[in-house]
């Protein structure tokens, strides 16, 4: 009887244990533990089997951003990179690349390819640009970002202005980014995408009009040479830190992914 009594009395403490040890665990990683390490370390000694918590993941973020460091591109000067927008385009694209590009230091500029620089994009918020597309003609800036949207894309493409700059980006290998119908509409009818590949919104009537089109739920972003095309809404944070990657280095990117919230292991 006594020994019945030790056993249960035995399987109540390992319960309890257990508990504990769960408990722990939550605890550890809902504080943010750096890595997740010491919620991990418990989980494992109370023989607790766990995923990594977001938290302990994202922290992750921090030493991959170190080991990056060396690939940063040398700067002399300040990043400068154009956002032209219109009527009708997409407001998730247009602020996303505008925000994480000034996260990362670069000197962005909005510009209007209308008569005024008062735009309402597609779903009605209204930006002020900077400038008018022509205010900024002759200047040379290391990326021009293309927001979709419809109509928006297609007053990008009807710019005789934004076409010219597009062509001498082009020329001199300077980097070009489109996302969602500007791939299609814009790129591909300045015939910028003649032999590589690049993707835009899913829609068929879209990617016929791509000569390399790809695609592909699990490739969000396509990098082609100098130009970088990605999907639509839900993929402009990966199309923004591609383009911080390629402008600033991985280990930028990396930092803002972390400062950002954005889950490197799951979303980009």
């Amino acid at each position: 009887a006594r020994r019945g009594a030790a056993r249960r009395a035995g399987g109540r403490a390992a319960e309890v244990e257990a508990d504990m040890a769960a408990f722990v665990c939550g605890a550890a990683g809902a504080v943010g533990l750096r890595g997740g390490t010491v919620r991990e370390r418990v989980c494992a000694a109370a023989g607790v089997r766990v995923r990594p918590t977001r938290a302990g993941r994202m922290a992750r973020t921090a030493p991959r951003a170190a080991a990056a460091e060396g690939d940063a591109p040398p700067h002399v000067r300040q990043i400068e990179v154009l956002v032209p927008i219109a009527d009708g385009s997409e407001e998730i694209e247009t602020v996303t690349v505008f925000d994480v590009m000034v996260r990362a230091g670069a000197d962005v500029v909005t510009a209007s390819v209308g008569s005024s620089r008062e735009c309402k994009l597609s779903r009605g918020l209204r930006i002020t640009t900077d400038v008018l597309i022509d205010d900024v003609a002759e200047r040379m800036f290391d990326l021009i970002a293309l927001p979709g949207g419809m109509p928006g894309a297609e007053h990008l493409r009807n710019s005789a202005t934004l076409k010219k700059m597009l062509l001498a980006q082009d020329d001199r290998g300077a980097r070009i980014g489109a996302i969602c119908a500007a791939p299609a509409v814009v790129l591909a009818e300045h015939k910028l995408l003649e032999g590589r590949k690049a993707t835009c919104f899913p829609a068929q009537h879209f990617l016929e009009c791509l000569p390399n089109p790809v695609d592909d739920d699990d490739i969000p972003v396509v990098v082609s040479e100098n130009i970088t095309t990605s999907r639509g809404p839900g993929s402009a944070m990966q199309w923004s830190l591609s383009l911080v990657e390629q402008l600033f280095g991985s280990a930028k990117a990396l930092e803002l992914a972390g400062t950002m919230m954005v889950d490197v292991e799951e979303t980009w």
